[in-house]
């Protein structure tokens, strides 16, 4: 039974938005559902959809915290 993680980062909601809203919610499990009925014939009622809200204090990327990572890039970058 296919079980699908979509990880959400704070920024990938609207801006000052602490969640993905319920529709947001909805709309992410029904598509990617699909995606896999789709692509691998995986039926709907087989797939289950977790969404993880992730802090952006939580991750990080090229071995710094996030946020500090992209003040690096954005100064490099100009």
């Amino acid at each position: 039974m296919p079980i699908v993680t979509i990880q959400v980062t704070r920024e990938g909601t609207t801006p000052g938005a602490a969640s993905l809203t319920a529709e947001e919610k909805a709309a992410l499990i029904k598509g990617s559902s699909q995606l896999l009925l789709d692509v691998l014939g995986k039926p709907l009622d087989s797939t289950f959809v977790v969404i993880e809200e992730v802090d952006t204090d939580n991750w990080g990327w090229g071995g710094l915290p996030v946020q500090e990572f992209r003040r690096r890039r954005s100064a490099q970058t100009g």
